[in-house]
């Protein structure tokens, strides 16, 4: 009985366990940079428009300050409307931007996760790892892990070669 148990202890194999930065990962790769490059291109212009635009109320807002006293009372009230015309449509425009980028932002990261866990998957099974821990996300919070387990900048090189195109 004993060899029995023995030979089986012997047989059993010990789980080969990784850890990686999904998001390390996918921000090192060369199509996450791409991604994050064009991103940024639409980003920037957005942002000038808007800080144009707040610059412009906060200049009328300043006349407005300045002129009240002198000013006819149509003329305050008109002047009072345009300013938080401008306001209200400078925030609705920041928030339909903020919307439509967080939008692209989600889609780039689905098409990049999608083909990332397939690259994952494959490594793992050419590699023979029992579990791959993704310690950049809260649901599976990693308390510690050696860097000798972490293989984030193999599946970098991997991604990057799989779909360098």
């Amino acid at each position: 009985m004993a060899a029995f148990v023995c030979r089986a202890e012997a047989q059993q194999t010990i789980p080969k366990i990784g850890v990686i930065s999904i998001q390390g990962a996918i921000a090192g790769t060369k199509e996450g940079q791409k991604a994050t490059q064009e991103l940024d291109k639409k980003v920037v212009p957005k942002q000038r428009e808007f800080e144009s635009r707040q610059n412009e109320i906060a200049r009328l807002q300043d006349q407005y300050n300045k002129g009240t006293s002198v000013m006819a009372e149509e003329k305050r009230n008109q002047a009072a409307h345009e300013i938080e015309d401008k306001k209200k449509r400078l925030e609705r425009d920041m928030q339909d931007s903020e919307e439509e980028l967080r939008n692209q932002q989600q889609k780039m990261l689905q098409d990049l996760l999608q083909r990332m866990t397939a690259v994952i998957d494959k490594y793992a099974k050419d590699k023979g790892y029992t579990i791959i821990f993704d310690d950049s996300s809260p649901s599976t919070p990693v308390l510690y892990a050696s860097k000798t387990i972490d293989i984030t900048e193999d599946i970098v090189a991997l991604y990057d070669q799989t779909y360098s195109k």
